[in-house]
């Protein structure tokens, strides 16, 4: 497993940030309109905002009209590497259990 996967798991293993991808998958959105959404505090917002940024999950940008405003959005290579992750780990375990199924029914020693 990469340390890029380690990463995106580590960041998706809290409720919480879950629920912000989910809200990101449908658009971009402001800091304030995702604590609101999830029902956290601005602070622990910031926080989970800066473990999933961290991680490479979601990118902020700030609209030219004001820099103080930060816009998160995802970023889809974190996720594309965690399929990959999870596609390969799937392949493995099917040919486990298909090795495993012949040895059962006799087909192999």
């Amino acid at each position: 497993m990469t340390a890029a996967v380690d990463a995106t798991l580590a960041a998706l293993a809290d409720p919480q940030r879950r629920r912000v991808v989910e809200l990101l998958r449908v658009k971009a959105r402001p800091a304030g309109e995702l604590a609101r959404e999830v029902g956290v505090s601005p602070p622990t917002m910031s926080r989970h905002l800066r473990a999933l940024r961290e991680s490479g999950i979601v990118e902020e940008s700030h609209p030219a009209f004001d820099a103080r405003v930060r816009i998160y959005a995802l970023r889809a290579e974190p996720m594309v590497e965690l399929i990959g992750w999870l596609e390969e780990t799937e392949r493995l375990w099917s040919e486990q259990l298909s090795a495993f199924k012949r040895h059962v029914e006799g087909g192999e020693a």
